[in-house]
């Protein structure tokens, strides 16, 4: 009996013996299991379908989306699968899926962002009146102009928004809804199109079209991927002009990329320059997409006309606009005060929408042997406003500030809405 027990004994402790060190190796090798980052794989012209998602699951990666706008797919994969597939023939490079953030500065002010029982009484906001925007609204208010806000979303319930927006993509949840969890995106739909319904605020366009393209989560951050995708949707929906109060420091190819087919697509991009403040060194601290020239950069100015000490600057800006303590729409039904370049944005985004909704200055030479056009800003003479004519009369109408002409600080000045439209 006792021998027969002590074999017993002998097994016991032999099977807990393999199967500890079983548990040693698949231990050891759940820590040697390289990490997945996301990445961008953009392939070679005319690689079908099958063939791309074939090599994503050949080198071990897991596809998130489609960018078809860049001829690219979201991914996941290990350092040792991207460099083996960046050698890849069909493979044209690999992006990094960097973070792209809401430009906001300096939090929210004291007064309250929550909803309240009663709409307060409608405002017309310092930066409105400042840019001359409500000289326009007697024979313009850019209805019925379609503006895309690449953001955190728009309020759903919101009663000085709502009866302007037209539509929206979530591209961070194709199945989750569009409505803003963070506040950002519904401030800077406010700028733009604020309701004129005696409640609240009043935006710069407030009978524009607006599009919640929501990119960006609760915590106002998102993946380029999702900016990318949503600049696709604002293609494939015929977006006019977009506003991007988002931004990296990172520059990378896809995204300007996506921004270039998006202009050459007829749509006018703006975007915010960033809250960097000016550099040690005198450098340019501008940040990406607002960097590339493709887009309307815009810098921040307080009520005195004079740029923000954190605003961003550098040959890149474009234009200037308020964008320090401006109050506008939040999330759920409330109000909120806040600056940042993405404040500044919008009033130049509303005022390209003021100016798609007015006829271009296209004639005919009066001479009929001639039959040539006379355009001052329509210069291809198509009749219709094209992104650089959009920019172009805007610069040409901003209030000079700083530097006489263009400096990097204001670009060509403060924007002024009624003057673009005249």
């Amino acid at each position: 009996m006792k021998k027969k027990f002590n074999i017993l004994l002998a097994t016991i402790v032999t099977i807990g013996v393999v199967f500890g060190l079983v548990g040693v190796v698949l231990v050891s090798q759940a820590k040697s299991e390289e990490p997945m980052a996301r990445k961008i794989i953009v392939f070679k012209s005319g690689i079908n379908e099958p063939v791309k998602e074939a090599l994503i699951k050949e080198f071990g990666g897991e596809k998130i989306k489609d960018l078809g706008l860049v001829n690219a797919k979201a991914v996941r994969l290990t350092s040792k699968a991207e460099k083996a597939l960046a050698r890849h023939p069909n493979v044209l490079r690999i992006d990094d899926d960097v973070m792209v953030e809401a430009l906001i500065k300096g939090g929210i002010s004291a007064k309250s962002a929550k909803p309240t029982p009663i709409q307060p009484a409608q405002v017309l906001p310092w930066g409105v009146d400042r840019i001359d925007a409500e000289l326009v609204w007697s024979l313009n208010t850019a209805d019925p102009i379609k503006v895309g806000i690449i953001d955190t979303g728009i309020s759903n319930t919101h009663p000085d928004l709502l009866d302007n927006i037209k539509g929206g993509v979530n591209t961070i949840n194709s199945r989750k809804s569009w409505n803003d969890d963070n506040g950002h995106g519904s401030h800077v739909a406010g700028i733009v199109a604020g309701l004129d319904n005696t409640i609240g605020v009043i935006g710069v366009g407030p009978a524009a079209d607006l599009y919640a393209i929501k990119v960006l989560d609760r915590n106002g951050s998102g993946y380029l991927s999702d900016v990318i995708e949503g600049i696709q949707w604002a293609i494939a929906n015929n977006m006019q002009v977009v506003n991007m109060s988002l931004g990296t420091t990172s520059n990378i190819t896809s995204f300007h990329d996506a921004v270039t087919v998006a202009k050459n697509a007829g749509i006018v991009v703006v975007a915010a320059a960033g809250n960097s403040g000016s550099s040690a060194d005198g450098s340019s601290t501008v940040i990406y997409p607002a960097a590339y020239p493709e887009t309307i950069a815009v810098s921040a100015t307080d009520s005195t006309d004079t740029i923000a000490s954190w605003s961003s600057r550098g040959p890149e800006v474009d234009l200037a606009a308020p964008g320090v303590d401006i109050y506008s729409t939040y999330k759920g039904t409330g109000y909120a005060t806040l600056s940042g370049t993405s404040m500044a944005a919008p009033h130049v985004t509303g005022s390209a929408a003021l100016v798609l909704n007015t006829p271009t200055d296209t004639a005919v030479d009066p001479d009929p042997l001639s039959g040539a056009c006379i355009a001052v800003y329509d210069v291809n003479c198509n009749g219709k406003w094209d992104p650089d004519e959009v920019q172009t009369k805007l610069q040409a109408t901003a209030k000079d500030l700083g530097a006489t002409g263009f400096d990097t600080l204001y670009g060509w000045g403060l924007v002024n809405a009624y003057a673009a439209t005249q």
